[in-house]
């Protein structure tokens, strides 16, 4: 069915385009600046001995606008990530029609984001922050990076067919009824429970996950009544207002900026001189690639999409099944789960109250343990490579190589240094990578362009957007949890359960259930939920919280990248280009290598407490 009005399309792209270049603009100018704020107050502390007081106040309030406008602008370009799974599965005018119901629930989620923000904004006026910065600075900017969310998930709305928006419609009003019926007629309206089936519902119809938990959480707030709709948006600020959760847009800066910079397919092409010619050796580039991006971009799949680019490629040119490429990129990257400087570490540092430099050392040892397995699968199975698999990877000149190489081992000096001497926070040594990656790989490979380096910001700052409202709405979700006490219920049956059965029942429970919880959310979501209820009653039972963490990390990983949910693999294989069915068997064999190295670790502390402890952790 057409739509009735002609010409809305054109109207609306007219309208569109330029909205999306301002949010854009908007949002990298936020990220540049809060780069500019951080650079100059780490300066001005340890050269001049004079901090800046205002400047971490300034620097969080950045990175919350920042992070919504950029949001707003995945929304627009649909990277949002959601379970395709069970979608994929209908016919194709039901298949439509669920995409509208999505579009329709994430229009009012994000008209809610909107409404809230800009109410407890008003409600705010006239208050300080520690600094003195008025508090509403913090919330307007929500208020309108949420309008635009909106504008753009009508516009992706408006895209399908009347026929199938009206079917849309005609589900998500019913299922809003039910749901809104259920608790209107109950005595007591079970608000937890109706959360939990709202959940599960927006999950299975393949909405994006950050929007499944906002969802939910106002579903809570709308059907339990005595709370206000401004504590949603209070929540959503508070689980990124955090000057250490500013690591992950600078981390995911140093990534696109190296790739822009033409510093992966540099890499590639050294590690293919140095180990290339091998049994196996384009899969054992792969996991060396995966190892050495890992250890400078806390993005996995930005770290995926860099290496995959260059190496899928190779791999068809050279015979080899591309499922079978793909699924070892997706079993690379759950063993740089523990690289740091990576993004879930930071995240379980920052919500369990754990060291992040303590939980970078702790990951280090299982990484290798992880990538020495696949290495040895790759050697072991592999085959001679031939000539042309190799055609598909350009080759600079072996000077600009190890050029090339001295830039990342200064970037890499300038990341574990900095943790290992503790001269700078994460946040600090995340802008001093930045600058770095700008700087002096502008300077030594002049591929930077301004308006490359434009782009890059965008592109960090969208990447970056996607996982901060991921994260902000999994806080709101783990508080309402917390104020119903579930958390504490949970801790105390786990406890019970292994009085009974021994702590290694307790380890077996949370690798079983963020492997679960890893493959139905984005991984930074199960471990904003899940670590803090864990960690308690993992020390309670005494076993060590940084050897724990990686525990919890590895997990969720593989959980992450496990078919057939795994958003990790749907990613991997979106780049790779191959449909998900090619890789289920041999990710199943590298999910089943790097579950028994896990399951190592998990039951021999020493893998991962010995170098924190020689680190004096």
């Amino acid at each position: 069915m057409p739509w009735p009005v002609p010409g809305l399309h054109r109207t609306l792209d007219r309208v569109i385009g330029p909205m999306l270049t301002a949010v854009d603009t908007v949002a990298a100018i936020l990220l540049f600046l809060d780069l500019l704020v951080v650079s100059a107050s780490v300066l001005s502390r340890y050269a001049l001995n004079a901090p800046i007081e205002w400047a971490d106040d300034v620097a969080r309030e950045l990175m919350v606008a920042s992070s919504f406008f950029g949001a707003a602008g995945a929304i627009a370009r649909g990277e949002n990530v959601g379970v395709s799974f069970f979608v994929d599965r209908l016919d194709p005018a039901a298949q439509r029609a669920a995409a509208a119901a999505s579009s329709l629930a994430v229009a009012v989620t994000a008209s809610a984001v909107a409404l809230y923000a800009l109410r407890l904004g008003a409600l705010t006026t006239g208050q300080t922050t520690g600094s003195g910065l008025p508090l509403e600075w913090g919330f307007y900017p929500m208020g309108a990076a949420g309008v635009c969310m909106a504008v753009f998930s009508l516009h992706r709305l408006i895209e399908l067919p009347a026929s199938a928006v009206l079917a849309g419609a005609a589900v998500a009003a019913g299922v809003g009824a039910l749901l809104f019926g259920w608790g209107a007629l109950s005595a007591e309206p079970p608000a937890t429970l109706i959360m939990l089936v709202g959940f599960l519902v927006c999950l299975v119809g393949g909405m994006p996950i950050g929007f499944v938990l906002a969802l939910s959480a106002l579903l809570f707030v709308w059907i339990e009544g005595t709370l206000p709709g401004v504590i949603f948006a209070q929540q959503l600020a508070r689980g990124i207002d955090n000057f250490v959760l500013l690591a992950i847009p600078f981390f995911i800066l140093v990534g696109y900026v190296m790739e822009a910079n033409g510093m992966s397919v540099r890499i590639i092409a050294l590690l293919e001189r140095l180990v290339g010619r091998v049994r196996g050796g384009l899969n054992v580039v792969m996991v060396l690639a995966m190892v050495v991006f890992s250890g400078i971009s806390g993005s996995k799949m930005a770290d995926v999409a860099a290496v995959g680019s260059v190496l899928i490629p190779a791999a068809r040119r050279s015979g080899q099944n591309p499922g079978h490429a793909v699924a070892l990129l997706a079993a690379s990257a759950v063993m740089a789960e523990t690289i740091p400087p990576c993004i879930n570490l930071i995240i379980l540092g920052f919500v369990a109250s754990l060291s992040i430099g303590g939980l970078f050392m702790a990951g280090l040892v299982p990484a290798a343990l992880m990538a020495a397995a696949l290495i040895g699968v790759a050697v072991l199975f592999g085959s001679r490579t031939g000539r042309l698999e190799w055609d598909a990877i350009p080759r600079p000149p072996l000077r600009t190589l190890w050029s090339g190489a001295v830039v990342v081992v200064g970037l890499l000096v300038i990341i574990f240094g900095g943790f290992r001497s503790g001269f700078a926070t994460a946040t600090e040594i995340s802008a001093f990578a930045a600058v770095y990656a700008l700087v002096v790989g502008g300077i030594a490979f002049r591929e930077l362009s301004l308006r490359s380096t434009a782009r890059t910001f965008v592109h960090a700052a969208t990447r970056s957007g996607l996982v901060l409202f991921i994260v902000a709405a999994a806080q709101a979700v783990a508080f309402l949890l917390t104020i119903q006490q579930i958390p504490h219920a949970l801790a105390e049956a786990m406890i019970a359960l292994s009085r009974d059965h021994g702590t290694w029942m307790f380890m077996l429970l949370s690798i079983g259930i963020l492997i679960v919880m890893g493959s139905m959310l984005e991984g930074a979501a199960a471990l904003i939920i899940f670590g803090p209820l864990l960690v308690p009653v993992a020390a309670q039972l005494g076993i060590a919280p940084l050897h724990y963490g990686v525990v919890l990390v590895i997990a969720m990983g593989i959980g992450l990248f496990a078919p057939p949910l795994g958003l990790g693999l749907y990613g991997a294989c979106l780049i790779g280009g191959v449909p998900i069915e090619v890789t289920v068997k041999p990710m199943l064999a590298y999910l089943s290598l790097l579950l028994a190295c896990l399951l190592l670790i998990a039951f021999v502390p020493a893998l991962a407490m010995w170098l924190p402890h020689a680190m004096g952790y």
